[in-house]
């Protein structure tokens, strides 16, 4: 049985590929193969949308996008555009999301994912007390998912 559903928008699949020599990069790196190393065992599920693969598709460089794409099988649940999806993405625009930030989430939301792993900061801060899913940070994920704070 799965403790928890994740759902990884396309720049926390990025991390590893951005500048390692920042403490906060290296951190949410590890943090991030942490929480897909869970996702490896079937301690956590993870959640696919259609904006990964449309992100994804269009990514510069051909050698992450199919290290991205790797993660696509694993998926416990791949949500695709419907208008629930469509209308939800709509309804975040309005808080300031931007459209692809926006359908992210809504997937998110469509899949009942219990956690949004981000490191985009904009989106952390529009949407730290967000009542239909907890949006955190890779490492704010793992000590969610760990149960760190819970004594």
């Amino acid at each position: 049985m799965l403790i928890m559903l994740i759902y990884l928008d396309t720049c926390c699949f990025n991390r590893p590929f951005d500048d390692q020599t920042q403490t906060r990069i290296r951190f949410e790196t590890e943090a991030k193969l942490e929480l897909q190393q869970r996702v490896r065992e079937k301690k956590i599920g993870l959640v696919w949308s259609y904006v990964l693969d449309f992100e994804n598709k269009h990514h510069p460089f051909p050698e992450r996008a199919a290290s991205i794409l790797f993660w696509r099988p694993l998926a416990e649940v791949c949500v695709g555009e419907t208008e629930p999806v469509l209308d939800q993405g709509r309804s975040l625009t309005l808080l300031g999301i931007k459209p692809f930030d926006a359908l992210h989430v809504a997937c998110a939301i469509a899949a009942r994912a219990d956690l949004f792993v981000t490191t985009d900061d904009a989106l952390l801060r529009k949407l730290h007390a967000f009542p239909k899913l907890a949006i955190l940070s890779p490492g704010e994920a793992l000590a969610k998912t760990e149960g760190w704070y819970e004594d």
